[in-house]
């Protein structure tokens, strides 16, 4: 990373040059020695700086001695320049002012309505710990890579994510992570930890992990059945997320006009996006950990102990537990919880109060693979694929 010293020489070398030429060679004026006292006025008619004892003549060779000497200075100081942006560019960033490690960064990706909130909140709540909600980097990227460019755009020459530049651009990611941490939270220091929510950037998960191999990372996973039951309850006209989605497009949502195709849409997506997610998380090679919405909600703070444990984090066991029974279900205000709130219901299951037969259904046939690897309690059921798990 070049350092404020190389940035300020950056700068220093650029001014310099400049006076360089602009003084220097067209007005023939040298920055270092000055001026002589009769060429009050740099212009040409002052081109060497020093009068002679005829007026209308110059001294020729010693001239062309100094035109020569600031030409080798000018191209001297054009080379330390382009170095200097060579390493701005396209050098070894690291963290700005020695401040967020790449390795102490804890991803947490999935999809929305898995939990995403109360997990990233109680662990910004640990001590040297701090939380980064929802910076959309993943949607950024994964979405422009993934979903809106074919093989075709990615093979272009001109395209900015194409995959012959693959290095360049994943580095320049790695970047844009970096220093985007560290500008926000320049508190936190090398020795602490940003745990970062982005379930809705889980397109992009792959990405992140190739340009952040040594981060660490957090499958969150959560019944794709209750996924789209809180997903469907949200939408609905009057619940606590119709304002935003009344910002973003008009008429009645599809959970009140359509609740069937509301159910597919939704599955559809939670399919999709974890499967972006474990498709990272299968690559990841810095530590990571699996964690089920349902494991955490039925013992949070083993699940949280265990969660620490793989990822290789030490924290103090009395105040995981205070912040555990911090952000308890139990302990939050009644005003913030309830059927109309972003914290429904915490009640793992309650699809089968929420969801018709039919619309259980269809999220089970485009969401089975999720069923079959982190539920196999569900691949075990006799009633399998029928809505009717109830």
């Amino acid at each position: 990373m070049p350092t404020f010293r190389q940035h300020i020489a950056l700068a220093f070398l650029n001014a310099r040059a400049f006076l360089n030429l602009e003084v220097g060679l067209v007005s023939g004026k040298e920055p270092e020695s000055g001026a002589s006292e009769g060429a009050k006025t740099p212009g040409k008619a002052a081109v060497t700086g020093t009068k002679t004892s005829n007026p209308g003549q110059r001294n020729a060779p010693q001239e062309n001695k100094k035109l020569q000497r600031l030409h080798r200075e000018l191209e001297d100081k054009n080379r330390e320049n382009a170095r200097l942006r060579a390493q701005l560019v396209a050098g070894d960033y690291g963290p700005l002012g020695g401040g967020v490690k790449p390795e102490n960064m804890i991803w947490i990706f999935g999809s929305g309505r898995t939990g995403s909130s109360w997990l990233s909140n109680m662990m910004g709540d640990l001590k040297s710990h701090v939380r980064w909600n929802e910076p959309y980097v993943g949607e950024l990227f994964g979405t422009a890579y993934y979903l809106r460019a074919g093989e075709r755009m990615r093979g272009r020459k001109d395209f900015v994510l194409g995959e012959g530049y693959r290095e360049a651009w994943v580095h320049s990611i790695r970047n844009f992570v970096l220093e985007g941490a560290n500008v926000r939270f320049p508190e936190l220091g090398e020795h602490g930890y940003l745990a970062i929510k982005e379930p809705n950037g889980s397109m992009g998960a792959p990405l992140l992990s190739e340009a952040l191999p040594e981060s660490r990372m957090i499958l969150l996973v959560r019944d794709p059945r209750d996924v789209v039951s809180s997903g469907m309850a949200a939408q609905r006209k009057g619940s606590w997320g119709d304002q935003w989605r009344a910002n973003g497009s008009s008429g009645d949502s599809l959970a009140d006009t359509d609740p069937d195709e509301f159910a597919r849409q939704w599955a559809n997506m939670y399919a999709m996006t974890l499967g972006k997610a474990k498709e990272a998380y299968d690559a990841h090679a810095g530590p990571k950990a699996v964690v089920r919405y349902e494991d955490l909600r039925t013992d949070t703070l083993e699940t949280m102990q265990g969660l620490y444990s793989t990822l290789g984090i030490t924290v103090d066991e009395g105040e995981l537990s205070r912040v555990v029974e911090k952000h308890a279900w139990e302990n939050i205000p009644e005003k913030r919880k309830g059927p109309d709130k972003p914290q429904r219901k915490a009640t793992p299951g309650g699809w089968r109060e929420d969801l018709t037969p039919e619309q259980a259904r269809i999220v089970e046939e485009l969401a089975v693979s999720i069923l079959d690897e982190f539920y196999p309690e569900w691949s075990l059921s006799e009633e399998r694929g029928t809505g009717l798990d109830r």
